[in-house]
């Protein structure tokens, strides 16, 4: 990934002064928020580079806060970038990054993925829930051809054996697992699944 760290930090200062407000990610993984949050969030990247990025909505369920939501609304401009989660002060807080960082394509919203009829031609998902109940989240919102991409450790194989089923139930099926590994200094394995329907 050709992005640095000082290539945000406008975006880390604005992010730490909500974070000392709203308890968005602990306080620990603070010093690890460049490569635990936003490179994970951006290693997207991995995905457009194989799937093309020509795709003008995406959906982020679960967003809490932010990730991947605001890095990616913030390097790729040209994407409507939704970010849905329940939680009120979460949203609030991804608001005023995004007041305060000005990023246009950056929208929240505040509810359950049941609840919402809009359809997305990304959806993603960071850290929420297991595979088979996300899915199930994202399954009605995906327009046809569309991707569902699950941000996913190194625990996947059995995330998806235990998945299985009810991606069949979907109509879902697993495209691709896209490995990469986070800039830290033990081994940091993390996969983007991706899904698409059958």
């Amino acid at each position: 990934m050709k992005l640095n760290k000082t290539d945000f930090t406008k975006y880390i200062e604005a992010f730490l002064e909500e974070n000392s407000k709203v308890n968005l990610i602990s306080r620990n993984d603070e010093k690890f928020l460049w490569e635990k949050h936003i490179f994970d969030s951006l290693s997207i990247e991995n995905f457009f580079e194989k799937y093309g990025s020509d795709y003008k909505t995406l959906l982020d369920i679960g967003t809490g806060g932010g990730f991947p939501s605001v890095p990616v609304a913030l390097v790729y401009p040209e994407l409507e970038v939704w970010a849905l989660d329940s939680i009120r002060k979460k949203i609030n807080a991804i608001e005023n990054i995004k007041s305060a960082l000005k990023i246009e394509n950056l929208y929240t919203i505040c509810d359950r993925a049941e609840n919402i009829k809009e359809k997305f031609d990304i959806i993603t998902s960071r850290a929420v829930a297991p595979l088979k109940v996300i899915a199930g989240y994202a399954a009605p919102h995906l327009n046809n051809n569309g991707y569902f991409i699950a941000y996913k450790s190194r625990r996947i194989e059995e995330e998806i054996a235990e998945a299985s089923r009810v991606l069949e139930k979907l109509h879902l099926k697993i495209t691709d697992i896209i490995e990469y590994n986070l800039p830290l200094e033990e081994n940091y394995v993390r996969n983007l699944v991706v899904i698409k329907r059958r």
